[in-house]
């Protein structure tokens, strides 16, 4: 039954809710792949079933990428993790503390949960305006 893995019972959860499980564990899934055929790949001792077996996993990160892509649409909290650490130079670990001292009690310098507003930037125009 596709509904096991759900902790609460399926009919007091909203359509969105069980369709975000669903992505969450596909992601899971995908994750989960990747490592077995990097493994596989590793292990291998003919080339040829390596290069197969790569080209395997590798579309398993793809299919990773785009159920990931779909949970950040959804869900603006991800939105901003994401964006916050993702394809940024530098440390990791220097982006959280930054975050954390940006505003005590929110990690991401807004309201928890809210999803980050674009800038044009035009805040700091307006300060060296004046």
């Amino acid at each position: 039954m596709s509904s096991e893995s759900l902790h609460e019972a399926r009919e007091a959860l909203p359509a969105d809710v069980v369709d975000m499980h669903r992505a969450l564990q596909s992601l899971i899934e995908e994750l989960e792949a990747v490592d077995w055929y990097a493994q596989r790949v590793a292990a291998s001792s003919d080339a040829e079933l390596r290069e197969v077996l790569a080209h395997n996993r590798d579309e398993e990160k793809e299919h990773a990428c785009m159920t990931l892509e779909w949970i950040r649409r959804r869900d603006p909290c991800f939105d901003t993790m994401l964006r916050r650490y993702l394809f940024r130079p530098g440390s990791i670990v220097e982006a959280e503390e930054q975050a954390e001292s940006a505003e005590p009690g929110a990690p991401d310098g807004r309201s928890a949960g809210r999803r980050a507003e674009p800038s044009l930037g035009l805040g700091s125009l307006r300060a060296e305006a004046s």
